[in-house]
């Protein structure tokens, strides 16, 4: 937002701030200036005098079909606090700031408030937290925080609108699903670089890896130690990877390379490489490390996990090539099919589609764990 767009002096409410102050949200939403504006996360608590709490996200957004074009959309993910660990929920990010409301708290406290018509005035936002997932677990209330691992609501989330890979959604090409288990799913990828590319995708609503609950995690890894013994049978290694960055549902991507075309330090090279001729850092980390010791729910980033167990990983800070992981695998040193770098390239009519999918779902039969279920 521009310097001097909103006058914040004669905008706002003494109202909501004090409510703020107490509430202490993990995010505000606004809408009643008809601009977007995403300040810095501000904590919650006074250093070194108060238990640290967690960070509080104040955005605010455009009205819908503003003719300047504004932001007026804004996605993400929310992974309930009763849900988080403890030291994960109050963790501060680089960037944080002082708390804004600090003294407008005091001063609305003392009476200096706005007129009821104009609070009613404003065209806000609301989400629905729905606390159906928190009906089924115990009612002891905060001692819940002493359980590493609480568990895990039965119903998986929801996405806030359509989706094309909610298994439940009416936008899933359900056609090109192989295999279901109890949290995760298989599907063919559209436009796959080989006929047998596939994803690994949650059943529920996830962002990403990170975000995922324990069960999920686990029945992601039963997938991934599968397909490797799946694909070693056919003479070939896969190479996964994700990128979490302007998708809202994870796609973990698994791609199947023939033996005979490289190593597994060949395919680890070519994604440094190229890496490096974009300016991008891949950093190596530990081979039994989790993704989600080094990074947090709704940070961007792009990894990459080798048949050996070895992971890429790269933090996104401004702009990623969305291509990225398939023009590495397509290229001359791996796959030799720079063609298909772009999956829109690379699509084939539902009847080929269909006809991929049966012959995938008859060949992954053998190795199926869920028919032990």
């Amino acid at each position: 937002m521009a310097q001097g767009e909103v006058d914040t002096k004669k905008c706002g409410s003494a109202l909501v701030s004090s409510l703020v102050t107490d509430l202490k949200p993990r995010y505000h939403f606004a809408a009643l200036e008809k601009t977007y504006y995403e300040r810095l996360p501000y904590r919650n608590h006074v250093v070194l005098q108060e238990n640290a709490q967690h960070v509080t996200r104040f955005i605010a957004l455009a009205n819908v079909g503003n003719p300047e074009k504004k932001k007026y959309l804004y996605a993400f993910s929310i992974v309930p606090m009763k849900l988080m660990d403890a030291a994960e929920l109050v963790k501060q990010p680089p960037d944080v700031t002082e708390n804004p409301y600090r003294k407008s708290g005091k001063e609305a406290s003392m009476g200096k408030q706005t007129p009821a018509h104009e609070e009613e005035s404003a065209c806000q936002f609301f989400f629905d937290l729905n606390e159906k997932q928190g009906r089924k677990r115990s009612s002891t209330g905060r001692d819940s925080k002493s359980s590493p691992h609480p568990k895990q609501p039965r119903k998986p989330p929801q996405p806030p609108g359509p989706c094309w890979f909610c298994l439940a959604s009416p936008e899933v090409e359900k056609h090109l699903v192989v295999n279901i288990g109890t949290h995760c799913y298989l599907a063919l990828a559209k436009g796959g670089l080989s006929d047998d590319h596939v994803l690994i995708l949650p059943i529920g609503h996830y962002q990403s890896v990170v975000e995922l609950s324990a069960e999920v995690v686990e029945e992601v890894e039963k997938y991934k130690v599968t397909l490797r013994r799946f694909f070693k049978s056919r003479g070939k290694r896969c190479v996964l990877f994700e990128r979490n960055y302007k998708s809202h549902h994870l796609q973990l991507q698994v791609i199947p390379v023939p033996l005979s075309c490289c190593t597994t330090d060949d395919i680890k090279d070519a994604f440094i490489t190229q890496a490096e001729q974009q300016q991008m850092e891949l950093l190596e980390i530990p081979e039994h490390s989790d993704i989600k010791q080094i990074t947090q729910p709704g940070a961007a980033y792009f990894y990459v996990e080798l048949d050996t167990g070895e992971k890429l990983f790269h933090r996104i800070k401004k702009n990623f090539p969305l291509q990225f992981g398939r023009e590495v695998l397509a290229s001359e040193a791996i796959l030799n099919i720079p063609d298909k770098s772009d999956w829109r390239q690379c699509q084939v009519s539902k009847e080929e589609e269909e006809m991929l999918a049966r012959r995938f779902r008859k060949d992954f039969e053998p190795f199926d764990f869920t028919l032990d279920d």
